[in-house]
């Protein structure tokens, strides 16, 4: 047995607790030591250092640990990345993006379909990738399944597929509005709404990467024909208009089936609004947002410096958009905070001066957890319980993921100590994906991931600058 001491525990809001934990595997006891107090009583250094002056404990028992008073938060869960293996790891691989997540204080992935060959579209595809990735993660990772134009041919056939999927354990199906892999093809709206049919069944959700494929296409090709190539073109192809109006389409699907439906990253107050709106008819239509949306707009495609790093489909939109998302994950209006991790080679897909060419996507999986720290709960948009939520409880929730997500006896030891009165500058450099590029380099997050575990074993130290063995990690079945 392992305990933990001279740590802080959420207990809700900006409460916290002193406490100490002992745990193997499993989380085996939580003893609090402390009575409940605010976070305003500890948040600056010099009320900190008084209070550990009060509270110190100085044992050095055997498989005592230190946590040097920082915040202890259930395992970080990023229910949206691409991690590439196997097919695309000329642009990213499980080793490295792991490996990244595990500095980002993340002990559980879920991975999409679609970004790896052959895609997870079916039993024989799922095993095919499981085998390949089983040896190849520092963390815990489960999969999406998908459906895509190609698995149409034969309807009884994909409803096996979909079963199938299912049964193996997969997080639930991704499908493609606008698709621009030949691999993964998008679907009608006819086809989303067949495909909702037979999810159903699953009880598990249908993710949609909500843009209007034909007002998208129609607008890039009409700016191609007059060799218009810059941000600005792309911007405005892709813009709230075919958000509003994909994630209009899919809301009544939703409501005409049943099914659950999940519209991943959101970008828009207008499909925000839409979100809101179908939750009040109790339609079961969900979403998230990623980083990018919350802290950069189109104005920052003005700074040639990050303008190529910062394209991702759909892109960034206003400040009006912005708020909108701050202020619905606030009301508890959206799910979860994901990355849509996603990286390349930098010097051979993020140079093009034709901005259509110009690969999208931002490797975040690193940075999500101490950002949303810094830019939410430390800027007074979010309580501290609902960052934590945000980054870890209500993903495991949403995806039964029944060991994960919350500090409580026989979970998982999955934990990450976070520092939060000390402050760090996100240098590209020093990421440990495989495409070191960011659009946040340069900028200063006021926390610092510190130590992560995993059904207990440590898997980063910052200070020491180690992580754990690569292959440690595990596949999550998540059950119908």
């Amino acid at each position: 047995m392992k305990r933990i001491t001279n740590i802080f525990i959420n207990t809700k809001g900006n409460k916290l607790r002193l406490a100490e934990v002992v745990f193997a595997d499993k989380i085996t006891e939580i003893n609090f030591l402390s009575n409940e107090f605010d976070w305003n009583d500890v948040k600056d250094k010099n009320s900190l250092d008084e209070f550990k002056s009060q509270n110190k404990n100085e044992s050095e028992a055997k498989n005592l640990i230190d946590g040097n008073f920082c915040l202890l938060m259930p395992g970080a869960i990023d229910p949206h990345v691409h991690f590439d293996t196997p097919g695309f790891e000329f642009r990213e691989d499980f080793e490295h993006a792991s490996t990244a997540a595990a500095y980002g204080g993340v002990t559980t992935i879920i991975d999409m379909p679609c970004t790896s060959l052959p895609p997870v579209t079916d039993i024989e595809n799922f095993k095919t990738k499981l085998e390949v990735v089983k040896s190849r993660s520092l963390i815990d990772f489960a999969f999406w399944g998908g459906v895509r134009r190609q698995d149409f041919d034969d309807l009884q056939k994909l409803e096996k597929q979909i079963i199938e999927l299912s049964e193996a354990g997969v997080a639930g199906y991704k499908v493609y509005v606008i698709s621009g892999m030949e691999e993964f093809s998008d679907l009608t709206y006819e086809q989303i709404e067949q495909a909702a049919q037979i999810i159903k069944q699953t009880g598990k959700p249908m993710a949609v990467h909500a843009e209007d494929k034909s007002l998208v296409v129609s607008r890039r090709e009409a700016f191609q024909k007059e060799n218009k190539d810059s941000w600005k073109e792309y911007c405005i192809a892709r813009d709230v208009e075919s958000e509003q109006k994909a994630i209009e389409q899919i809301k009544n699907i939703s409501e005409k089936t049943g099914c659950r439906i999940h519209i991943v990253h959101l970008s828009s107050k207008a499909g925000m609004e839409i979100i809101r709106t179908a939750a009040k008819e109790n339609i079961k239509l969900t979403s998230e947002t990623c980083p990018h949306y919350l802290y950069f707009t189109q104005g920052d495609f003005e700074n040639v410096k990050i303008r190529n790093f910062l394209k991702t489909a759909p892109p960034v939109k206003f400040e009006e958009d912005q708020n909108e998302l701050w202020k619905a994950l606030k009301n508890n209006e959206l799910e979860f905070v994901t990355t849509d991790h996603a990286g390349c080679n930098p010097d051979e897909e993020k140079t093009s001066d034709n901005f259509w060419q110009v690969y999208g996507g931002i490797p975040g999986v690193e940075h999500r957890v101490p950002f949303l720290f810094s830019e939410g709960f430390m800027k007074n948009r979010l309580t501290l319980e609902q960052t934590i939520k945000l980054l870890s409880t209500n993903a495991a929730k949403f995806f039964n993921l029944a060991d994960k997500g919350e500090l409580s006896e026989n979970k998982d030891s999955d934990f990450t100590l976070i520092d939060l009165w000390n402050s760090q500058v996100i240098s590209a450099d020093n990421m440990h994906s495989k495409g070191k590029y960011t659009p946040f380099d340069g900028v200063t997050f006021n926390a610092v991931v510190k130590n992560t575990y995993l059904r207990g074993e440590e898997i980063m130290n910052r200070d020491k600058n180690t992580f754990g063995k690569i292959g440690y990690g595990r596949f999550v079945e998540i059950k119908p």
